[in-house]
């Protein structure tokens, strides 16, 4: 193994991703000298590589042959047999996903950033040692940012292998479309690969431990999208507890609990969809007195400081949702913290997005929450069926759901399912940043015909005053 000399850095980020690589960069712009590892071979992160942006990709391409398929008749366009090139799809995808990674490292270098390749692990507090392959070399940092990110959740009977059981990595980069596909887990990620293979022509079953889909939703949100999504073909066994499983002759056979009911299911392919594990293992934490907490996650306070005064740790691998855009907020302020000015993050305020047709999404409270957390609570609605740009536009189905405090009128919580719910969420954002009461949201002038137009009536209906309902 060979050695380099140390380098010294203000600010030494360890991980590429959303949070680490915006961390780097909001650092340098600060007029520090700032370095970023990463032990893959690209940049970019899990969200990049293998979640966010290729599941993205597939979720349009498939998209646009289910409107065609579902669609097009109505609107006057005769086709013929439609079909879908699955390899095409993916290198699609995989160009999308390199034209991000060379970005990223465009902006890295033009901020004068060092990128550093190689697994990083704590000497001490100060001092980092990088190896990559056989080459070592160590270098000091004042201030180190851990922004590792997180790996797939496993069963401890159900490992992944890539081939009959896989994660969301593989589910992104099939090179064919399995004839039956079960998914394990109802939130974001089984859903949205759920609909592109089910698009694609497999049969597709979600199984989900708990009683509802996209659990982190309004109950009336997730079973609006629960019969949605049965509509599409997607069949769903909610309250079940897979329980075993075994390969014979390339298929897997899953055995579960319903209550008292046993159940089986078969299928080509499984989808380990139950959720992602803070990544922490081997990075020497133990060397500079980093505390973990018992699910693995780094311990850190309101200014997202380790125990250790000079580490910081941001993104999924401390406690919260793991989002990007959640690791990207704490990147930026971790830097402003570093170059000694104010960083916050307002966690009430973070959004949530399932990127599924219709998208659902959701900022704040949602209505039981609210209740549980002591609100007087007020609600109003309004479906899309309504919304004269949506009937235009074939994107009725769908609803907006607004929830609001009885004595302040202040905004509690912003629930939405439909065409466009992930960017009309950033408006909802807005109106909570600041504060806004319902009346707020109700008199802001939305154009017409929008979609958005069913923000501002669930407003309205949170008095009992919209306009285009009853």
């Amino acid at each position: 193994m060979t050695q380099e000399k140390i380098q010294p850095f203000d600010l030494t980020v360890i991980g590429s991703g959303p949070g680490g690589y915006v961390c780097a960069i909001r650092a340098a712009q600060l007029g520090l000298k700032v370095a970023i590892i990463e032990k893959s071979p690209n940049l970019g992160g899990t969200c990049l590589n293998v979640g966010c942006i290729p599941s993205k990709a597939l979720l349009h391409s498939t998209e646009i042959l289910h409107t065609i398929q579902e669609q097009a008749a109505d609107n006057g366009i005769e086709t013929g047999k439609v079909s879908m090139d699955v390899t095409k799809v993916m290198k699609k995808k995989d160009k999308v996903v390199q034209t991000l990674r060379l970005g990223i490292q465009h902006l890295l270098k033009k901020r004068k950033i060092t990128i550093l390749k190689g697994h990083a692990k704590f000497i001490n507090s100060t001092k980092i040692e990088i190896t990559d392959n056989d080459q070592r070399s160590e270098i000091e940092s004042q201030k180190t940012v851990i922004a590792t990110g997180s790996k797939v959740t496993e069963l401890p009977f159900l490992k992944v292998d890539g081939e009959h059981i896989i994660s969301s990595d593989h589910g992104i980069a099939l090179k064919s479309v399995p004839k039956d596909m079960v998914v394990i887990g109802a939130g974001a990620i089984g859903l949205e690969l759920g609909s592109v293979w089910s698009r694609m022509g497999s049969k597709v079953t979600v199984v989900e431990f708990l009683p509802q889909i996209a659990p982190t939703y309004d109950e009336e949100i997730s079973k609006h999208a629960l019969k949605t999504f049965k509509k599409q073909g997607i069949e769903f066994s909610l309250n079940t507890q897979v329980t075993s499983a075994k390969i014979s002759k390339n298929r897997v056979h899953l055995s579960a609990k319903k209550g008292e009911e046993e159940l089986t299911f078969s299928a080509e392919k499984v989808l380990l969809a139950i959720g992602r594990s803070a990544y922490t293992e081997n990075l020497g934490l133990e060397n500079c007195g980093v505390v973990t907490d018992p699910r693995g996650r780094i311990k850190v306070n309101a200014k997202l400081e380790t125990s250790v005064a000079n580490i910081f740790a941001i993104g999924d691998v401390v406690a919260g949702p793991m989002l990007a855009h959640k690791a990207e907020e704490e990147g930026v302020a971790v830097a402003e913290i570093a170059a000694g000015k104010h960083g916050h993050v307002n966690y009430k305020t973070i959004p949530g997005v399932v990127y599924t047709d219709p998208e659902i999404a959701c900022v704040g409270l949602s209505e039981k929450e609210a209740v549980e957390s002591g609100y007087e609570v007020k609600s109003g609605k309004f479906s899309l069926a309504a919304n004269g740009r949506a009937l235009a536009t074939d994107a009725t189905d769908g609803l907006v759901k607004v929830i609001g405090c009885k004595k302040t009128d202040r905004i509690l919580g912003i629930q939405m399912i439909g065409k466009q719910a992930s960017e009309m969420i950033g408006s909802a954002v807005a109106h909570m940043e600041y504060g806004a009461s319902c009346e707020d949201l109700g008199k802001t002038v939305h154009a017409h015909p929008t979609i958005s137009e069913s923000f501002k009536e669930a407003a309205l209906a949170v008095d009992k005053i919209a306009i285009h309902s009853i």
